[in-house]
């Protein structure tokens, strides 16, 4: 038997530089805390990536289970990005559209 691939969602954004710390300890409260209560989610990660012209780059990427346990998260529109109330005050560059990706191996 083998074992069902696995699904990555990962979405982008851009920060200010200054507030990045302030920023990840957000995401890591809202969203990934949220991905890693959802059932069939296996982790979750925040990456960042300083662009040296005083911005960050910010990417979250999860592990999940199957497409449906993103569903699980995501609702119906699995390529709507998730926002939370204060991503506004933060993002200077948002990417709307999140990827998924099948791990085959």
């Amino acid at each position: 038997m083998s074992e069902q691939p696995m699904v990555v969602r990962m979405w982008r954004g851009v920060i200010r530089t200054a507030d990045r710390d302030e920023y990840v300890e957000y995401v890591e409260r809202t969203g990934i805390e949220e991905y890693r209560a959802t059932p069939g989610n296996r982790d979750a990660w925040t990456l960042t990536r300083d662009l040296g012209d005083g911005l960050t780059e910010i990417v979250t990427v999860s592990r999940w289970d199957s497409i449906e346990h993103v569903r699980g998260f995501a609702g119906t529109d699995l390529d709507r990005a998730v926002y939370y109330p204060e991503d506004d005050r933060f993002l200077v560059e948002r990417d709307d559209t999140v990827r998924h990706y099948v791990q085959r191996s």
